[in-house]
């Protein structure tokens, strides 16, 4: 039912825009080959557009559900984790310092290293038997650190017009994102679902506490290294071409969980799919949205994402508390 609401989702994408194309119309461009303007639309502007959210959305899905799994906790994301803000911070200093004019893999080499960073380091401070209180403290401190770092770059960046386009893009945005976009993304996201899907049976373990899985064979240090540097490749990636796009990796998980159950296995899949629909979604949403110019994904995102947050923070403080969620 998720693939075929995320194909459904894709279809409507590439027939909403500015010039309206129906649905029909839009596959008939698609697989047609129409050399006209309407086949230059569907397949030039908007198909690029509806692979990258299906990528980026599907990749931060997984992560969100694999970072729950390793942590045990159902606040661990890459945005709780700072990592979308540590990639912002290793692209701006990539775009900053001129890297990206001399080698374009730069930019997803600096915001891949930046997550795989911050992720690193809320795994090591807070531990593995994190308490939500202290996850979402060594999350904020990270994320703050990186977000005051890009502000120091920014402030310190001799050309307005490059500042300008700079924090535009840390907005996050699909807009005007081409083929080039999707094959410089494409490789590393690929390589990081691949990682932590490889890690699923492991998590299964993992759920029963690390002592328990390292008595069936589990190797925790391992399985933990599989995934952050799943996670970082799959945010530096995205980070690199569309910007910061934040709680993608947080919602997802737990829209899918209450179907398939708490097996952290079981879950990786449903949560890619959920992360892709909704952020196909929230990419139509922002079209279909009355403004002068159009509105940033990342900030609808954030938009939706962080009341999300806090209602599970007051649920999750009542289970522990033993009210009535």
């Amino acid at each position: 039912m998720l693939a075929l609401a995320v194909l459904t989702a894709a279809i409507l994408s590439l027939g909403l825009g500015p010039v309206r194309i129906g649905p029909i119309e839009a596959v008939s461009a698609l697989f047609g080959g129409e050399a006209g303007p309407i086949g230059v639309i569907v397949r030039d502007i908007r198909l690029p557009r509806a692979i990258l959210a299906i990528l980026i959305g599907g990749s931060l899905g997984l992560c969100g559900a694999a970072l729950q799994g390793l942590m045990r906790n159902p606040l661990a994301a890459p945005s709780v984790f700072g990592a979308p803000q540590a990639a912002g911070l290793g692209a701006v200093a990539a775009l900053y310092f001129g890297f990206v004019e001399a080698y374009s893999v730069a930019l997803p080499a600096a915001a891949i290293a930046g997550a795989g960073l911050s992720v690193g380091l809320v795994v090591l401070v807070a531990g593995p038997r994190a308490s939500t209180t202290v996850l979402v403290l060594a999350g904020l401190a990270v994320g703050s650190l990186a977000g005051a770092a890009t502000s120091l770059a920014l402030s310190l960046s001799p050309n307005p017009f490059a500042l300008t386009e700079i924090v535009f893009w840390l907005l996050g945005s699909l807009e005007d994102r081409t083929m080039r976009h999707v094959a410089l993304a494409g490789p590393f996201i690929a390589a990081g679902c691949a990682l932590m899907l490889t890690a699923g049976r492991a998590l299964r373990a993992l759920s029963l506490g690390e002592e328990a899985a390292e008595s069936l064979g589990v190797n925790v240090a391992l399985t933990r290294l599989l995934i952050v540097a799943g996670v970082a490749l799959c945010v530096g990636g995205g980070v690199a071409v569309a910007g910061t796009i934040g709680f993608i990796g947080l919602v997802a998980p737990h829209l899918v969980r209450p179907l398939v159950g708490h097996d952290p296995q079981r879950a990786l899949v449903p949560s890619a799919l959920a992360g892709a629909l909704l952020l196909l979604v929230a990419d139509i949403a922002v079209r279909l949205i009355p403004s002068g110019s159009e509105v940033k994904v990342g900030v609808l995102t954030a938009l939706v994402g962080v009341p999300f947050f806090l209602w599970i923070v007051m649920r999750r403080r009542a289970e522990l508390s033993g009210a009535p969620a």
